[in-house]
């Protein structure tokens, strides 16, 4: 008998970032190499979740999230942001900002498009691009501050090109796009007539002063942006898998109606508590963690520089690329598994971001950790 299997299939094999983490596991080591934060969950966030379960809000929801989330999110994205948003018609919460993405490409776009990514770049987005049948076309962003121009757009369009995702600030390179940066990118999706799809994790970890700005507050990018971002990471929840999406109301409904059908909803009582503690925790809550990330990336990046992996400084998120040519072996895997048989501390290859070589000189590490912890994986590393 030979059975046989989707053509999918090989697209899906396990990411890098989990292959380090397992291999990790497998020595004990200091997993660095998982995007996973170690802020402390808000008391808010739990007991809101807590209280919920005990009132019996353990149903179903609406196909595109409980009222009090959707109303929190459109109230959080006038504060942060200036935008006029309607939880009834503009807001889809879904299983995390990789849910809300995934509905966003079924409900957007169609096998055989073609959708323009900045790299480096966050492995999910290809791969659920992949999956559908649509081509990434690649912008490559150039070190030290990841630049780009509007030639190298208009390079890589063709008559295919549906869509450019902007993740800011990004995973891995740290960067936050400039006002002057996104206008450019504004004005190439207006000329071709072309979706924005936005990923928005990271908007509060941001540091040195630079300013987060939402590109559908853009002159004219409210009705193409896919606004996407997400709770797993501000209030360290990645295991809730609560996420959103914020569009214009004929866009949300169909991918409101793609979340249903993939994941249903997201987790009710989840739902109550993250909606708690957008409603209560206020703008000191999200400046001392962008303090905290700052203060732990000066300290790493410092000890990657004293021991020779010299690392782009991330303007956000909570990332830092790292040279590692001076490590044994001739491909960022090899250097990788290296630096974890050698110090017991985990990094993600870069050729996890890279479609071509480039990758192969530099490692992502991740800081977001308990600072017992960080400060273990610097003296381990400072042990080369």
């Amino acid at each position: 008998m030979s059975l046989k299997v989707s053509s999918r299939r090989h697209l899906v094999a396990q990411s890098e970032i989990r292959s380090m983490s397992i291999e990790c596991a497998r020595v004990g080591g200091i997993n660095l190499a998982q995007g996973v934060c170690d802020l402390p969950v808000p008391e808010v966030v739990i007991q809101g979740a807590q209280d919920a379960m005990d009132r019996g809000t353990n149903i179903y929801t609406r196909f595109d999230g409980r009222y009090e989330l959707r109303k929190a999110i459109a109230d959080k994205q006038k504060r942060f942001t200036g935008m006029e948003v309607d939880p009834d018609g503009q807001v889809v919460a879904s299983a995390g900002a990789t849910g809300a993405f995934y509905a966003a490409c079924l409900a957007l776009l169609e096998e055989g498009d073609e959708v323009i990514v900045f790299e480096p770049y966050y492995g999910y987005h290809i791969v659920t691009m992949a999956s559908l049948g649509i081509k990434p076309v690649y912008v490559t962003l150039e070190p030290p501050d990841w630049g780009f121009s509007a030639q190298s757009l208009e390079d890589a369009v063709t008559a295919k090109t549906r869509a450019i995702i902007l993740n800011t600030p990004s995973n891995p390179a740290g960067k936050v796009f400039s006002r002057e940066e996104l206008g450019i990118i504004a004005d190439f999706a207006e000329a071709h007539d072309i979706f924005v799809f936005t990923d928005e994790i990271y908007e509060h970890f941001v540091f040195d002063g630079h300013e987060h700005i939402s590109p559908a507050t853009l002159p004219g990018m409210a009705r193409r942006t896919i606004t996407i971002s997400g709770l797993s990471k501000v209030f360290a929840i990645t295991g809730w898998r609560l996420g959103y999406a914020i569009c214009d109301p004929e866009w949300a409904l169909a991918i409101g109606h793609f979340s249903d059908l993939v994941y249903v909803c997201a987790p009710a009582p989840l739902q109550i508590g993250a909606a708690r503690g957008l409603a209560e925790l206020g703008p000191d809550y999200y400046q001392s963690v962008s303090d905290d990330h700052q203060h732990k990336r000066d300290l790493f990046c410092d000890t990657l520089r004293d021991i020779g992996l010299t690392p782009h400084v991330p303007d956000g998120a909570y990332y830092t690329l790292a040279d590692v040519t001076s490590l044994p072996g001739d491909t960022a895997r090899e250097r990788a598994l290296y630096l974890l048989e050698k110090t017991g501390v985990a990094c993600v290859p870069g050729s996890a971001f890279y479609q071509g070589a480039v990758g192969e000189s530099l490692a992502r590490f991740c800081f977001a950790k308990e600072m017992d912890i960080l400060e273990d994986a610097m003296q381990r590393l400072r042990s080369l």
